[in-house]
This record gives C-alpha cells, structure tokens and sequence, in this order.
C-alpha cells in the first residue's frame, strides 16, 4: 500500500465472517492487514465482525470528519483500489 494520509486517524473494516458478500473483503484482509499494520503501527486499523454486517470500510479523518465506502460486489483488487483511495485524501 502506498503512504496514507497524515489527516487518516482511524481505518475501521465492517464484514461478515459467513456471508460470500464479505469473501473479498476478508481475503483482502488476510493479505494485506499485516504489511498495513506493520507500515502504520500507530494508526488504529479496527475489524469489526457480524455475522449480518455488509462489506464496509470506514475511515476517520482529523476533526471527526469519515468517510464510509460500501465494498458490497467489489473483488479483491477494486478494494484495494476503493481504500488506496480512501488513504490519500
């Protein structure tokens, strides 16, 4: 992943650990958390399971200000596109 934004305060992944909808979503997960993590050690980046929960990533910006992007129908590869985006703001 690229360098995300200094105003990025928070990442937050909202899925579900059944529900196909959310398959992407986990499998970007599982390959990509650890690198954006390790990168960004400070930066709370929060996974919040249900077993209903539609595919979201939510991110937090300076002053309170968030985005919420839905992620529902995305593969892996757009997502990763979708948060790139959402990062460098």
């Amino acid at each position: 992943m690229s360098a995300i934004a200094k105003t990025v305060k928070e990442i937050r992944f909202h899925l579900s650990q059944v529900n196909e909808g959310s398959s992407a979503l986990r499998s970007f997960l599982v390959s990509s958390y650890p690198a954006l993590n390790k990168a960004n050690p400070e930066l709370p980046i929060l996974i919040r399971e249900s077993q209903q929960a539609k595919p979201l990533v939510f991110v937090r910006f300076e002053k309170g200000a968030e985005v919420k992007k839905d992620l529902e129908g995305l593969d892996k590869a757009q997502i990763e596109s979708e948060v790139k985006k959402l990062l460098s703001v």
